[in-house]
């Protein structure tokens, strides 16, 4: 008698030991999908980058894509004509929401705002790096202009 109860316990023990796994799974699964659903939505704001060199008069290029290269080297993302630029100077990377700019260990260093960059560092509107000769401007776009053109 007393074997069949605790058989019986054993039964039902593993029953919810079971139920329990399925619905922490089944949890795990939908919290999941929905980040995935939420990532996937996110929109990165694009970014306009003015190039002012000695050279050649201004011009500017719109990205959206979430890397820049920029450099001397034509497979760059943004190459420029300057014999004071590194085949890749410095990269501009959208990531955790906001843009970084990164010097490429280039020989002869990026300025930020007249500051040498030694660090990856958040740059907004306004600011301006200097790689070789070139002057550069960056312009972000806005949350209301990029959830304006999906």
């Amino acid at each position: 008698m007393i074997a069949d109860a605790v058989l019986v316990l054993r039964f039902l023990l593993a029953i919810a030991l079971y139920s329990f796994l399925g619905w922490a799974l089944l949890t795990l699964w939908q919290e999941l999908r929905q980040q995935g659903k939420n990532l996937a939505g996110r929109k990165k704001l694009g970014i306009t980058i003015i190039v002012r060199s000695a050279q050649a008069n201004e011009s500017q290029s719109r990205f959206s894509q979430a890397e820049i290269i920029i450099g001397r080297h034509t497979h760059c993302d943004l190459a420029i004509i300057d014999e004071a630029l590194s085949a890749q100077h410095t990269r501009i990377a959208f990531h955790h929401g906001q843009w970084w700019l990164e010097d490429l260990n280039s020989t002869n260093g990026t300025f930020l705002n007249g500051e040498k960059l030694t660090t990856p560092t958040v740059v907004i509107t306004g600011d301006e790096f200097k790689c070789g000769n070139t002057l550069f401007v960056i312009r972000i776009d806005d949350e209301e202009k990029s959830t304006s053109t999906k």
